[in-house]
């Protein structure tokens, strides 16, 4: 069974909502009906449901197996609208302003899972991350305990014999821009829970760089090896290590040369990135030379689960990132 099929069938088995806001947009329709008619989990489309009809006939699909919201004509409207001004209402938000919110889908589907109508969102293919999390950071806020909200790309890559199988985890490839010392040891340790509620096997986790253990020196290595500290510090249950080039984080032959005394060179599964330059940069290199799958941004850190999707995305991503939404809103709970 592969990974993707692996995700597919524990959403299966819990029976979660996800709301997908993109109702114009054929690939997220194409997305509900697969979803639905393989029964991941149940779906609710946002959009004027004539409209959406029109995109599935176009697209091969039909609508009969996911529900369609309009959000103008929602029965339930007028609690979301109470709801939102209950939450934002200190950010001067009244009935009139939540009213206005509420006209975009991406508002309206977060309060869909603020109020358990959903049990998670799923947008991005036609609008930009921030637009997507904007909302979410407004509204859900950060999952207890979580000190930063970040996120990461889940990464399959066909025929190698590194990671989980050639599974990864990227981290951060869809958020923080250049995080610090302490912001990159958070995300390495939320990205190891990431990766063992995904893939069930323990995570190691290398910290990136263009230096191994010292090899270089500049102000951009000494960031890594901080972090790497504090990480160690605040986990240090983590299999981690670092600074890694790459080669030395993946490549057992060169992790043992390049890092020797280290018991996590060579055997990553988690890979964090110094910035999001180089987490966006490897991550489409992954996918594009290596023809891998790619799923995300998957965020870690809200309360509830709002994925990012790349806007070149296609059904069958869309799909991907619903089930690996699913686990995470169980997991949530």
């Amino acid at each position: 069974m592969s990974m993707l099929q692996n995700f597919k069938q524990r959403a299966k088995s819990l029976n979660k909502t996800i709301v997908l806001p993109e109702g114009t947009d054929g690939r997220t329709i194409k997305a509900a009906a697969l979803i639905t008619e393989e029964k991941i989990a149940k779906v609710i489309v946002l959009g004027d449901p004539k409209e959406i009809a029109e995109l599935a006939s176009e697209q091969g699909v039909t609508t009969d197996n996911f529900q369609i919201v309009d959000p103008k004509n929602y029965d339930r409207r007028n609690e979301l609208v109470e709801k939102l001004v209950e939450l934002r209402k200190s950010k001067g938000v009244d009935i009139e302003k939540a009213e206005q919110l509420l006209n975009d889908p991406l508002y309206f589907g977060v309060m869909m899972v603020k109020c358990d109508i959903a049990d998670g969102m799923v947008a991005g293919a036609i609008n930009a991350t921030a637009n997507v999390l904007r909302p979410s950071l407004q509204i859900l806020k950060t999952a207890p305990g979580t000190k930063l909200v970040s996120a990461f790309f889940v990464m399959i890559v066909p025929d190698c014999d590194y990671g989980a199988d050639g599974g990864f985890i990227y981290a951060d490839s869809g958020m923080v821009q250049n995080p610090s010392s302490e912001e990159l040891a958070h995300i390495a340790i939320n990205a190891a829970k990431s990766f063992k509620l995904l893939f069930q096997k323990e995570p190691v986790v290398g910290m990136l760089s263009h230096s191994t253990k010292g090899s270089a020196a500049h102000p951009d290595v000494d960031k890594v090896a901080e972090a790497t500290r504090i990480a160690k510090e605040l986990a240090p249950e983590l299999a981690l290590d670092g600074e890694f080039q790459l080669d030395t984080a993946i490549v057992p032959s060169v992790g043992k040369a390049k890092a020797p005394e280290s018991s996590v060179a060579g055997k990553c599964n988690v890979l964090v990135f110094p910035d999001l330059d180089a987490g966006n940069i490897g991550y489409k290199l992954t996918q594009r030379l290596a023809k891998a799958e790619a799923y995300g941004p998957v965020t870690q850190g809200i309360a509830k689960p709002v994925n990012d999707l790349s806007r070149g995305c296609t059904a069958e991503d869309i799909v991907g990132v619903a089930a690996i939404t699913a686990i995470q809103a169980d997991a949530s709970k």
